[in-house]
């Protein structure tokens, strides 16, 4: 099983990328319950699952990053026609 990749993330609308988030969360919340029961039959799925989580978390960042900037950009564009006058 090789690793998801970041490209199918980036394709995810915002609500889905949430969604998604959430469920490997929780994913990642029944492997731990799996181990401390001693239930644990494929330890390398932790590896995949943080991966997972880290991959969403950084493209919704990324997203909250370009929203910020977008309104930055809107307020201060008003002002720089403004000091031209």
């Amino acid at each position: 099983m090789s690793l998801p990749k970041i490209k199918e993330a980036r394709e995810l609308s915002d609500a889905a990328l949430a969604e998604q988030i959430l469920a490997a969360k929780r994913q990642l919340m029944e492997l731990r319950l799996q181990q401390a029961t001693g239930r644990m039959e494929k330890p390398h799925l932790f590896k995949h699952v943080k991966h997972r989580v880290a991959q969403l978390m950084t493209v919704e960042r990324e997203r909250q990053i370009a929203a910020e900037a977008e309104a930055t950009a809107k307020l201060a564009a008003p002002s720089a026609e403004v000091s031209q006058e």
